[in-house]
């Protein structure tokens, strides 16, 4: 048994109970994009939000175990993604990458964009011409220091 053994479980088991990532996220206590990592496993969890996880998933002490070791981040297949979905993010990033870096560069500094310290909200936003996905990134600025 591995880590990706128990995210195949946990996905097994959401869709065979009909359950929902922000209804898990709420039992959790914690947003439904950070619950969702952690589920997919890309985040690691502590001894009661695996506890919760175990519960909602029917998880046994050995697979909750799994939640709480630290995940290799990084969970594509292949380098450039072959998902639609996932691709078109890959696409944002290769179209306007060099425009989201020189406006960070130019309002902040040289430095990057924290993905450790870091929060994501997605919503859905309603539109005559067709919903629309609305994602919200706030990443801590870290800027390098000179030594």
């Amino acid at each position: 048994m591995n880590r990706n053994d128990v995210t195949e479980k946990i996905i097994a088991a959401k869709v065979s109970k009909g359950l929902n990532w922000a209804d898990v996220a709420a039992k959790v206590g914690l947003s439904k994009e950070w619950v969702t990592a952690a589920c997919l496993g890309q985040m690691t969890l502590n001894s009661e939000q695996a506890k919760v996880v175990g519960e909602i998933f029917a998880l046994t002490e050995e697979e909750q175990k799994w939640l709480k070791v630290v995940p290799y981040k990084g969970s594509l297949a292949t380098q450039v993604p072959t998902d639609p979905l996932i691709y078109r993010w890959y696409e944002i990033v290769n179209v306007y990458g060099t425009t989201i870096k020189e406006l960070i560069h130019e309002e902040f500094g040289d430095g990057i964009m924290s993905a450790i310290d870091f929060s994501m909200d997605i919503a859905r936003e309603p539109d005559p011409k067709g919903d629309r996905v609305h994602v919200v990134l706030s990443g801590k600025f870290l800027p390098y220091k000179s030594y």
